[in-house]
């Protein structure tokens, strides 16, 4: 029987059918993701850790054979490349393609907790990142101001901007680049670290032993019960200049003694120009399962109600 034949017997089959195809199409038409690449399945997951002062010998000692170690616990690995240099380790896991990647991001970073136990004293948690090659920056969100100085600008565009675009769905906003966050400094002058007879660690101690807040108990008056803390925060820059390092004789030496506290930026890590001009830029970058098309049009929607919120909080702001 043709199918001719067949549709001009069961009329109302076919239109049923046609109807059906006609209204999936323009349903998957308004709904199917708006991409420049198909989702790409990059089965690599980079573990990162940085320690200042370490020679790269050190590095693969301490913390590359460490977390080498540990991750032959996770399931699916098919190789793991170590690449070590001064101060940095970065270890590359590639995993099989049909490896359940959620599930192995999870092991990786509860292997990582287990391998901190053994590293140095002082050491920060690995960064752990996972590499999808559908991730794609989508765009270049560029701060600048004309009464501010370049520190006060980065500071806004991490604490206020950047929240902000964190919410839109699908996106994700890196840290703010062309500048540094704000740091306290203290250049210690060895000649009189010398005179007194100190050691660069005692200031150390005594920085991070007078600049701390912690909770005293509690004070019960009656029928109440008040929580009562030791508020040591330094305030005000000045006020590092202040913090008692040792006691000479009956004299005590002081930051302000041997020291200049400043109220500057961390060392310079990246530099951008934008027209000619210093100024502070967030790479735009889509999640792998997004829609570039939805995440633009979003990303402009919020660009617009940050705009009147970022001149209130810092004048002549443009973003």
């Amino acid at each position: 029987m043709s199918i001719i034949a067949s549709s001009l017997k069961r009329p109302v089959t076919v239109m049923v059918m046609t109807f059906s195809l006609l209204l999936f199409s323009v349903l998957a038409a308004l709904r199917i993701p708006v991409d420049i690449f198909p989702k790409l399945n990059m089965p690599t997951i980079y573990v990162i850790e940085s320690y200042g002062g370490m020679s790269a010998q050190q590095m693969e000692g301490f913390f590359s054979t460490r977390l080498q170690d540990q991750f032959l616990y996770v399931n699916g690995i098919k190789s793991i490349t170590t690449k070590n240099i001064q101060g940095l380790t970065m270890l590359k896991l590639n995993f099989y393609e049909s490896t359940d990647m959620a599930e192995a991001s999870a092991q990786v970073a509860l292997q990582v907790n287990r391998a901190m136990k053994f590293f140095p004293p002082g050491a920060l948690p690995p960064q752990v990142v996972r590499f999808d090659a559908s991730s794609l920056p989508v765009g270049q969100l560029v701060i600048s101001g004309e009464t501010r100085s370049l520190k006060e600008i980065y500071d806004l565009a991490a604490t206020r901007i950047r929240p902000a675009f964190s919410a839109v769905a699908g996106l994700s906003a890196p840290p703010p680049f062309g500048a540094n966050s704000r740091a306290i400094t203290v250049n210690v002058d060895p000649a009189k670290l010398r005179s007194y007879n100190l050691t660069p660690d005692e200031v150390v101690t005594a920085l991070a032993k007078f600049n701390v807040m912690s909770p005293s108990g509690n004070l019960r008056l009656n029928n109440t019960m008040y929580l009562t803390t030791i508020n040591t925060l330094v305030k005000e820059v000045d006020e590092f200049g202040d913090i008692p390092i040792a006691i000479k004789g009956s004299v005590p030496v002081t930051i302000k003694d041997i020291a200049r506290v400043a109220d500057a930026a961390d060392i310079t890590v990246d530099y951008a120009l934008i027209n000619g001009k210093r100024s502070v830029y967030i790479p735009v970058v889509k999640t792998a399962d997004a829609s570039t098309w939805q995440v633009v049009q979003d990303l402009k929607k919020a660009a617009r109600h940050a705009k009147p919120a970022a001149r209130r909080c810092k004048n002549f702001l443009r973003i």
